[in-house]
């Protein structure tokens, strides 16, 4: 299919703030404009253009996945040791010959904001994880397929950036004007800028394109699991509170793609 025209990253948001439940000292900001739009990956569907434009059945998964941290490291070699053939169509390119997969398999040492970083190998043009299509065990990640088969929930067992994209966390310690420091949690869409000045060299993202604002519920619900696990599960009740109740107040600042995308259904 034709590609919509994305929306401009310039648009008005409505954002709330409210204090965890959890804790006093926790103050989360959360922008209701996209956690109210209708956005759904599209993935595996005609309206996923992929982000290099020869390459639209990878979806975002052409560059691989840079790897966050120590427990990022240790979570995807858990899951690595759950996957099978039957999952995994390319585990023979991240096996050695003695039959065993390997971390040099899987991961490859390269750079992120001039400082040596691990991302996940990239295997004839895409991340070794992402299933071609043709393979008898479906498209698409092997690590989410394996979660999906075992009942898990994906963002358990995939590397940070891929199950936290398109939500954005941003975190920061505030002094208030009363002198005592807090935690400011900011939670937003990741759009094109967040992936700094090479955002604007992606041939099409998701997240302002209209023809992926075609979910059944809106972001909030759709990515509770995500939500949760980037909030804690009292702040995530909160923020659901409060997006059920704007959503039958009605919000002034709708995401530009989904009211797009209502206007072409």
């Amino acid at each position: 299919m034709d590609p919509t025209p994305e929306v401009d990253l310039d648009f008005p948001r409505e954002w709330i703030e409210f204090v965890d439940p959890a804790n006093d000292e926790h103050l989360i900001a959360a922008d209701l404009t996209w956690l109210l739009s209708r956005w759904t990956c599209v993935f595996g569907t005609p309206a996923c253009q992929g982000i290099i434009a020869e390459r639209p059945d990878d979806g975002c998964c052409s560059h691989g996945a840079f790897l966050s941290d120590d427990d990022d490291q240790r979570r995807l070699k858990a899951a690595v040791k759950m996957l099978t053939a039957e999952d995994w169509q390319l585990m023979g390119a991240a096996t050695n010959a003695g039959g065993k997969v390997t971390k040099k398999g899987y991961l490859e040492l390269d750079e992120l904001d001039d400082e040596p970083a691990l991302r996940t190998r990239r295997f004839e043009g895409a991340c070794v994880f992402l299933n071609r299509p043709g393979f008898a065990g479906g498209v698409g990640c092997a690590l989410h397929t394996m979660a999906l088969r075992r009942g898990l929930e994906p963002h358990t067992v995939k590397p940070d950036v891929c199950w936290q994209l398109p939500i954005r966390r941003t975190q920061e310690w505030v002094d208030r004007p009363d002198g005592v420091q807090i935690l400011r949690t900011a939670i937003t869409e990741y759009d094109r800028r967040g992936w700094g000045s090479g955002g604007e060299d992606l041939d099409w993202y998701c997240s302002g394109s209209p023809d992926a604002h075609v979910g059944s519920k809106p972001v909030w619900q759709s990515y509770a699991p995500e939500l949760t696990e980037l909030l804690g599960e009292p702040a995530y009740a909160e923020l659901a509170r409060h997006c059920k109740r704007r959503e039958g107040l009605g919000l002034v600042a709708i995401h530009p793609a989904t009211v797009h995308a209502q206007r072409m259904a």
